[in-house]
């Protein structure tokens, strides 16, 4: 499990909007620029409007980087591929509440087979649904877009759902990490970390930025610390 910074959020670059044609470049980049992880957006087309990449992928990232790897499943029944997507690497594995009939089960096989689990809820789930499931997430990751398009506009509503959890997170003495996922960037990465994110998720603010991604990703964590 990664660890809070002391010098700003945690970094999850995602590469759904980055050149895939260069994606061992980006890599490389993503490392010297001190990403905390690299994000993978894993879509079904099925549970989300759009499909992306799958295990063969997560496999060649896996051996193109030491960076730890953060997978985000975006797919109907995660259940049945859990194991597969952590042998391909996943360091952490996040999966939606929305998805699954059983979220304790399909957490519990995640840390069984070594990888940290995560709980994703969309913008339209209560906090609620997480709470009960504290106890067996190193992470939650809200959602402060629909899912399943890269470069969507933050929305606000998100920032009081960061506060509420992290107060549950908080009374329960669970170290539990908050991660937050769409329309992040510089402008409002202090607004998002004060409100209770720990890992910031960002592809299009980093990837399409003029300044270039080394310099991009510096800025936003520079920015998260407020």
């Amino acid at each position: 499990m990664i660890e809070r910074r002391s010098d700003g959020a945690l970094i999850s670059p995602s590469v759904l909007n980055s050149d895939l044609t260069r994606l061992a470049g980006s890599l490389d980049l993503l490392e010297q620029a001190g990403a905390d992880c690299v994000h993978l957006d894993v879509m079904d087309g099925v549970f989300v409007p759009n499909i992306s990449i799958g295990i063969p992928v997560v496999a060649s990232v896996r051996a193109a980087t030491h960076l730890p790897l953060d997978v985000h499943l975006m797919i109907d029944a995660p259940e049945r591929y859990i194991a597969e997507f952590i042998e391909a690497g996943a360091d952490i594995l996040t999966v939606h509440v929305e998805a699954t009939r059983h979220p304790h089960r399909a957490l519990q096989m995640i840390r069984e087979r070594g990888a940290s689990p995560g709980l994703a809820l969309n913008p339209g789930t209560p906090i609620a649904h997480a709470i009960e499931l504290l106890p067996l997430c190193d992470l939650v990751l809200v959602m402060s877009v629909n899912p399943g398009f890269g470069g969507q506009t933050f929305i606000p509503q998100a920032l009081g759902r960061l506060v509420q959890l992290r107060a549950a997170i908080r009374d329960g003495g669970y170290p539990t990490l908050i991660e937050v996922d769409g329309g992040v960037s510089a402008s409002n990465a202090a607004r998002i970390t004060a409100a209770g994110a720990d890992i910031l998720v960002s592809g299009t603010a980093l990837f399409s930025a003029e300044e270039g991604l080394i310099a991009a990703l510096q800025n936003l964590r520079a920015a998260s610390h407020g």
